[in-house]
Order: C-alpha cells, then sequence, then structure tokens
C-alpha cells in the first residue's frame, strides 16, 4: 500500500492534498453574495470563483514550506515518519479520525519524556473518511525525495465522529509542540522560545562563522540547542503553538476562521487594514512567519539581537537534508552557502516569498517585510482568495438541547443584564476592537510579540493587486489608508508607542467549537466539573475540555480561581505563561446572578448561531 501511494504520487500526480466535496462536509460555505464580507482591493472580482480558489488554496496550499519542515527541519525523520503515517492511515481502512495514532518509528528522548519504537504516539492529525493523507498536509514528491507541507486546514479544520470534514473550527487536539520535538532540527525554530541569549549555548569556541559586520562568532552546540528547544515546545498544550518571534515561550489558542465580522484579526488585533479589513495581512503573517524561520533574516539583527549570517547559520548547522545543511568547517558565508540552495531566490527564506514594498522593514501588512505570493499569480491573489472562502464559513449546528424551554430566550437578558453586551454587541457579538492587556488582565507577553519591530518599521503600503509574481521591475505601489482610530488601534495592537499592547474583543460566534477560551487557552474545564481542572486536569490527560463547563470557568469566579490555581501547580504552563487569567468579568453571586442563570447564559451563548 505503501509503495502504491508513493507510486501514485511520483507518476501520476507530483503532489496530494485532500480537498473535501461538499458532501464530505458538515458546515459547506454560504455564498449569498449580499451577505459576503468582501472589502478587497480589487474591483469587479468574479466572488464565486474567488471563494472557489480561496478553498482550493485552504486545504492545498502550502507556499512551499514543505522545504522548511521536511528538508530544514526534519519533521519527518525522527520518530515521526512517513511509512509510520501512511500505516496509521491504511490501520484506518477508509474511516476517518480526529486524532491520528502513528506508531514512533524510533526509540528517543525528548524534555522528560521518552517514546518507545513501536509506540503509539497521540497527534491530533485529523483524516477524513477515505482520505490518504491527514487533512491540511500535502505530500510532494520532489528532487527524488517525498516531502510534507501543512496548509490552512491543518489548523483551522476538523473531522466529525462520522469523518466529515467541519471547516473553520480550530483543531483543538492538535499536538503541534510534540511533533516538533520529534524533528530532528527543531533547533530551527529556536526563536519560539523563553531564551534569554543564545551565547548561553556556545561551548565550542572553534565552531566559528564570519558575521556580516566582518567579526567572527561562535556557533551554538547543536545538541544542546536542540534538547533546549525540544523542552520548550513541549510545554505546549494541545490546540496551541507559539505564533511569536520575540525569544517568549508564549503559544496561543488556535483560533476559528468564522471570520466575517470578526474583525481586527489575530489574538492581537495586528491585522486591521488592506485587503478585507486586514484578514488578508493576517493570513500573510500566518505563512510567511510561522511557516519558514528563514524568512526572519533580515529582520533578526533588529527584532532578535543575532547577526543574520549567524542566525542562517543556527537555523541550517542541522538541516535534515545535506543539501541545506551548512558546515562552518567551509568557511563560507551562511547567505553565500544558501544562495546557492534557496529554492526561491529573490527573497529571505525558503517558501514562495517576495519582497514587500516596505522591504526589508516589517509594516503593519507584513511582520517580517515579505509577502507570501506564487510565481503565475498575482500579488495576494491567495490570500484574498482565502479570505473570501473564510468569510463564507459559519458554526455548524451544535445539536446541544438548552437545559430549559425558555433558558435560551432567559440567556440573551442576562447577556445583556450582566453588560457583556457592551463589549460584544452587534450582529456578531464584538465591538470590533482591541482591549489593552492590563484592562483584561491577562498575561500580555502575547501581546507584545511585534514590539521590537517598532524601530524597523516603515508606513503600510502594498503592491497595485494587479500586479504580477514574479515581480515586474518598479512595480507600482499603493498606500494602505488609515484612519486616525484605525492607527490608535494599530499601535495598540502591536505594542508600539510604549503601550502594554493589547487583545482583540472575539466574536462570540462558534463557541461550542472553541473550548477551551482565553487566548492562552488556559479556561479549561472537563465532562467532570469537580476532578477535570485546568490544563492538567483535561487536556494534559488526553481529556476534552467541555464546552458548557469551561465557558462556566470564564463567568464564574470560584471555579475560575479553582483553574487558575490548577494551571499555576504546572511548571510547563508557568514559563509557558498559560494560567487561565484574566477577562474577570463575572455572572455569578458576587454580582447577583443565579446557577439558573448562568446555565441559561450558556445555553445562549453556545447555541446564538443554532
Amino acid at each position: 500500500m505503501l509503495t502504491g501511494i508513493i507510486t501514485f504520487l511520483t507518476i501520476v500526480e507530483p503532489e496530494y492534498a485532500y480537498v473535501p466535496p461538499n458532501e464530505k462536509v458538515v458546515n459547506s460555505e454560504d455564498k449569498d453574495l449580499n451577505k459576503f464580507h468582501q472589502v478587497s482591493f480589487i474591483q469587479n472580482e468574479d466572488q464565486e470563483k474567488l471563494i472557489e480558489q480561496g478553498k482550493d488554496f485552504f486545504y492545498k496550499e502550502t507556499f512551499g514550506n514543505e522545504v522548511f519542515f521536511t528538508d530544514i527541519m526534519g519533521l519527518f525523520d525522527g520518530a515521526f515518519s512517513f511509512p509510520t503515517i501512511t500505516k496509521a492511515i491504511i490501520k484506518l481502512n477508509g474511516k476517518g479520525t480526529d486524532n491520528l495514532m502513528v506508531e514512533s518509528a524510533q526509540k528517543v528522548k525528548i524534555g522528560d519524556r521518552t517514546i518507545e519504537k513501536g509506540e503509539l504516539i497521540e497527534t491530533g492529525l485529523d483524516v477524513p473518511k477515505g482520505a490518504y493523507v491527514p487533512l491540511g498536509v500535502k505530500f510532494k514528491y520532489d528532487e527524488g525525495n517525498l516531502k510534507a507541507g501543512i496548509s490552512c486546514a491543518l489548523c483551522h479544520a476538523s473531522v466529525n465522529q462520522n469523518g466529515e470534514v467541519v471547516q473553520g473550527i480550530s483543531n483543538n487536539d492538535l499536538d503541534i509542540g510534540l511533533m516538533l520535538a520529534l524533528a530532528t532540527n527543531s533547533a530551527s525554530y529556536f526563536t519560539h522560545t523563553e531564551m534569554e541569549s543564545i551565547k548561553q549555548f556556545i561551548k565550542d569556541e572553534n565552531r566559528v562563522i564570519e558575521n556580516s559586520e566582518g567579526n567572527i562568532e561562535a556557533l551554538p552546540n547543536i545538541e544542546q540547542l536542540e534538547e533546549f528547544v525540544d523542552r520548550e515546545v513541549m510545554k505546549w498544550p494541545k490546540g496551541s503553538n507559539d505564533t511569536t518571534i520575540d525569544f517568549k515561550n508564549n503559544p496561543v489558542q488556535t483560533i476559528d476562521v468564522f471570520t466575517k465580522g470578526d474583525q481586527p484579526y489575530g489574538w492581537s488585533g495586528q491585522g486591521q487594514i488592506g485587503p478585507f479589513k486586514g484578514l488578508s495581512a493576517a493570513i500573510n503573517n500566518a505563512h510567511s512567519q510561522n511557516m519558514d524561520s528563514v524568512s526572519q533574516t533580515a529582520i533578526s539583527n533588529e527584532v532578535l539581537n543575532i547577526d543574520k549570517e549567524l542566525y542562517l547559520a543556527i537555523l541550517l548547522q542541522n538541516a535534515a537534508n545535506e543539501k541545506y545543511r551548512y558546515d562552518p568547517k567551509t568557511g563560507v558565508k551562511p547567505s553565500e552557502f544558501f544562495s546557492k540552495v534557496d529554492p526561491t531566490p529573490g527573497a529571505d527564506g525558503v517558501n514562495t516569498l517576495i519582497p514587500s514594498s516596505t522591504y526589508p522593514r516589517a509594516s503593519y501588512m507584513t511582520s517580517v517585510g515579505l509577502f507570501s505570493s506564487s510565481d503565475g499569480l498575482r500579488t495576494w491573489e491567495q490570500q484574498n482568495a482565502m479570505s473570501a472562502f473564510m468569510n463564507t464559513l459559519e458554526p455548524p449546528k451544535t445539536g446541544l438541547k438548552a437545559t430549559s424551554k425558555t433558558s435560551r430566550a432567559e440567556g440573551r437578558i442576562v447577556f445583556e443584564n450582566a453588560g457583556c453586551i457592551s463589549c460584544h454587541g452587534g450582529t456578531y457579538l464584538t465591538n470590533n476592537k482591541v482591549i489593552p492587556s492590563e484592562e483584561i488582565g491577562t498575561d500580555n507577553s502575547r501581546a507584545m510579540g511585534f514590539k521590537k519591530l517598532e524601530n524597523f518599521f516603515a508606513s503600510p503600503s502594498i503592491y497595485d493587486p494587479e500586479t504580477p509574481v514574479p515581480l515586474p521591475e518598479n512595480p507600482i505601489v499603493k498606500e494602505v489608508q488609515m484612519t486616525k482610530e484605525q492607527e490608535l488601534q494599530l499601535r495598540l495592537g502591536w505594542a508600539f508607542g510604549g503601550s502594554e499592547g493589547g487583545y482583540k474583543t472575539i466574536s462570540l460566534y462558534g463557541l461550542y467549537w472553541s473550548a477551551p477560551y482565553l487566548h492562552d487557552g488556559g479556561v479549561a474545564v472537563g465532562p467532570n466539573i469537580e476532578k477535570d481542572i485546568g490544563v492538567p486536569g483535561t487536556i494534559f490527560k488526553g481529556i476534552k475540555p467541555s464546552a458548557r463547563n469551561s465557558l462556566l470557568a470564564m463567568i464564574d469566579s470560584n471555579l475560575r480561581k479553582k483553574v487558575i490555581i490548577e494551571n499555576n501547580k504546572n511548571e510547563k504552563l508557568r514559563t509557558a505563561h498559560v494560567s487561565g487569567k484574566g477577562h474577570e468579568y463575572w455572572v455569578d453571586t458576587s454580582t447577583g446572578f443565579s446557577k439558573e442563570e448562568q446555565q441559561a447564559l450558556i445555553d445562549y451563548l453556545l447555541k446564538v448561531t443554532d
């Protein structure tokens, strides 16, 4: 069977990713163009075509990150391998799963955990009924090797008990941290850890490179850095990952992508302007920054205080594929070595990227000064198509029964009387604002993630939307307009101007599908409200958080206190800034509400889109 799949990839089609047909999707797209939230720079765009393209990109487009994850990080070279993934899918016998169990290809020790050869690994990968690969994973045969990359669907879609695809919900049991730790060069993700200085890993002054200033710098020890990064990413609870390059280990809960009306975008609200009210900018940030560490080379000195030559050498010194592995003994500068193997010359990174109009400086349109764009298409065409598609997605019906016949109507009254409506009003139950982190009372480490970019920043601009890729000489550049209010909100979302950053007021659509809650995913309570408390009592034990009980912990001060206590007992969570603290807006006896009113409010919130 494995041979057959590889032959299929090699001879019949060079790449394969699963795109679900409508009959295998629980919540198909709402293509009523009268409700379509299209705010693009392109006039007279064929919106139906754009939506169809967006769906295809959502499930298949990797922007070439197969090179980073396969050839540099070595995601499939260790215990987690192509043969064991394929074997696990064959064992499904055509049935779907929301948690692919993969046999370890070898015995490994990562952090404090030892995994024996043949031991089953819970990945959280979803495989739809009848699919040959996990949802959101693209297999590609390139340069004589099998490679794999990831698309939006890996984190922002899931599979139900019937093997059908639920579009737009967060894959909240995906164990990203574990899979990264199993890679042979997880150190290539070192910027997403709590690190004081890379100098703490320099043990051999003979392994050196010449930096961009002509000075000699020593490289960190490969084994020690790898072990450190493994321990750091293993702290991430399932369903979360670190998304900022700031030497802070602060994973965020994966968000849903029911994006219509939910602007600004990103936890801190950094995506606010440009096509689709900033959604395209947020999509670009995810693909250009989080899927390719090499793309951060130009900003490494300003953001990380690491010379770009040293930065590049650190990423490549233990690359899985010898083609990309940098050896300091050659005496060649890392950038000179990389230029000879770069699969996408013309821009930093190994993904399909182009320099932005502000490169190398960042802007409110791109945190790394680059845009994700593929040859043969227009600039931002892919992001805009995905934005269009995501704006058609709506949460599926929950199937929940209310606790009483009148509880949902009563819940709306409680929602208003408790003051929730002051922030979560309007059609999409959000005021579309960024709120200062000190006002919300949550850990501000994530809100401060972009702060170091302030001194390496430019006014936002974008290429004319008809500009082709590859870029022509002297492409037309258009300034991105901002209102005064948007500028103030963006400065808060990016933690500029001396602020401590902020977090967006999220839409309350789809709460049933997004437990646990808060940006850190720390508000987690399982089915047993007495025992399944906090992340240690749920996710770390393999128990899925209950939407109803977790939402109760959002509004009940006593239950939240228990959640925070349990989270703080765990050293991994403490050092990964996961506490469940903040958003202390109580609807309980302390504010004059009964338990019946609490449940009515929860019924209303969980079923608001039914």
